[in-house]
């Protein structure tokens, strides 16, 4: 299938094409003619003096305009935003195949080769995210969110595992209460004057208890303070979202990490839904003319269009007329919900922020 973003400009008489396999460390370029010619390959460090030695390098061979690198979101975000900055355009390239591996073998310069012919072939069509906005910033914010909700689920669970086998009178004492009032209660506990002078392996579960409850609290208030920072995020640079029915900060904010700070590299709303996974996927054969369950995509994102949908099925009439409809036409409810979240798809693409925002709330 032709790549139409590689074709909607008229490319240079001398332009080549680089391929990058990306590492912690050292990036292995190689660069390819149009025709697929292998001209040289260099290792460059990963580092700032080494992204401007690598584009030079690949000046010396010609008129670059279009680069696959491997991992663009991960070892190869610095060098994307590098080649972004010099108006190339950066293709995402998936590993080889293990097809192609077999046959051809395994290295760091038959890789960025593969990157190469890959943007060349046009198998590489997913345009690199810029990562140089507030998509970034919402995408850093809710990494520590989330990690932080983890960890205090993690010590939640470990706290009420050391209540389990603690002594009777204090584990009888502490399972009535809610988490909350469990949380609060363990971490003061050190200082009851109920357990004063109790024996060693007694004080030893008080101290743990205190200490796992006093992690919660901490987690408890860095979740809450990513929260608001999200929500103060989506408020000022995506209002629109926040308007539409069902859409709160969470999925407003799934979404827009999902289609990136730089939305116009995806060719239309059919690519969004499919990029969220909510584009159905041909499975025809002869006569028997049908589609399937799209299973790809981010999967996060397509869990906040189930979110959005499931709010609208509760409170908005329209959903709901909709629901009751398809239903009589045959449709299972199953496949109305797929049906809503393709068209929320389509809804929130349209509302996607383009324009450079100005700088974000503290």
């Amino acid at each position: 299938m032709p790549n139409h973003a590689q074709a909607s400009q008229p490319l240079p008489d001398d332009e080549v094409v680089l391929g990058v396999d990306t590492h912690k460390d050292t990036h292995v370029a190689a660069v390819v003619t149009p025709l697929g010619a292998l001209l040289a390959t260099e290792a460059f460090p990963a580092t700032s003096a080494g992204y401007r030695a690598l584009f030079d390098w690949i000046q010396s061979f010609g008129t670059l305009t279009r680069a696959g690198v491997e991992g663009t979101g991960s070892y190869g975000a610095a060098l994307t935003r590098h080649l972004l900055s010099q108006d190339i355009q950066v293709f995402d390239v998936n590993r080889p195949d293990k097809t192609a591996r077999r046959r051809q073998g395994k290295s760091d310069t038959v890789d960025a080769e593969a990157a190469a012919q890959a943007v060349l072939s046009g198998r590489a069509t997913a345009r690199a995210k810029s990562g140089n906005g507030p998509v970034q910033i919402a995408r850093m914010y809710k990494l520590a969110k989330d990690s932080a909700i983890k960890a205090r689920t993690q010590a939640i669970n470990q706290l009420k595992a050391v209540l389990v086998s603690a002594d009777p009178a204090l584990r009888e004492a502490l399972a009535p209460l809610s988490n909350p009032a469990l949380i609060d209660s363990c971490a003061d506990l050190t200082t009851d004057p109920t357990y004063q002078g109790s024996d060693e392996v007694l004080s030893a579960t008080l101290v743990t208890l205190q200490l796992l409850a006093e992690r919660i609290q901490q987690l408890t208030a860095q979740a809450d303070e990513m929260k608001r920072r999200l929500a103060a995020l989506v408020r000022f640079h995506a209002p629109q979202l926040l308007e539409r029915v069902g859409v709160g900060p969470d999925s407003a904010i799934t979404l827009l990490i999902t289609a990136g700070d730089n939305p116009e590299r995806l060719a239309n709303e059919a690519s969004f839904a499919a990029l969220c996974g909510a584009s159905p996927v041909e499975r025809s054969s002869g006569k028997q003319q049908r589609r399937r369950l799209n299973r790809g995509g981010d999967r996060q994102a397509n869990a906040a269009l189930y979110r959005i949908v499931q709010s609208r099925l509760r409170w908005d009439p329209r959903t709901q007329e909709y629901l009751k409809r398809r239903i009589r036409e045959g449709k299972t409810r199953r496949e109305v919900i797929r049906c809503l979240k393709r068209y929320v798809a389509r809804e929130i693409f349209s509302l996607l922020p383009r324009a450079e925002p100005a700088p974000a709330p503290v």
